[in-house]
């Protein structure tokens, strides 16, 4: 009787410890995430570098997607605003993928990406003739990390300079 008191006691005790640890470590993470991130898309800058004074040169992706987002849109309008008013300049748009998945498939998710941005700069009046598309899928990411922040900076389309 004694030993089942204490052993129903110390396995509450146990689970009131896990609990209060679980939702303390949760809140930091979200909190250090959240800033930087709009569901599982990248939306913060200190990735983000400039193709043009005030373009910013990278659109960044949901997991496994390529379907451009409200953001995307809005940098490649400025990129295309500015590729017309420079029209000897070509670009080089270079798709890329986070760790996650096989090459072959990482690959084919880059140049659906790069392509998903050509098409949107087609759109504003950029001639195909200008643009090239290249992926790396994983093989260049920009944040090393194994997190939901680092793969999300990973996930993008990069516009760069051909000439």
């Amino acid at each position: 009787m004694i030993l089942n008191k204490i052993f129903k006691n110390s396995l509450l005790i146990l689970v009131a410890c896990l609990v209060l640890t679980a939702c303390a470590t949760k809140k930091e993470a979200t909190t250090a995430i959240s800033g930087q991130m709009q569901g599982d898309v990248y939306t913060g800058t200190d990735s983000v570098k400039y193709l043009a004074d005030g373009v910013p040169d990278r659109v960044f992706f949901a997991t496994n997607e390529s379907v451009l987002t409200t953001a995307s849109r809005e940098t490649l309008r400025s990129q295309a605003a500015w590729l017309r008013k420079n029209s000897s300049i070509n670009v080089v748009l270079e798709g890329h993928a986070d760790e996650r998945g096989t090459r072959e498939y990482n690959l084919a998710l880059g140049e659906r990406r790069a392509n998903s941005a050509k098409d949107y700069l087609m759109t504003y009046g950029i001639s195909s003739n200008r643009i090239s598309v290249l992926s790396y899928g994983k093989e260049r990411p920009v944040d090393a990390g194994s997190s939901p922040l680092a793969w999300s900076k990973n996930r993008r389309s990069v516009t760069v300079k051909a000439n």
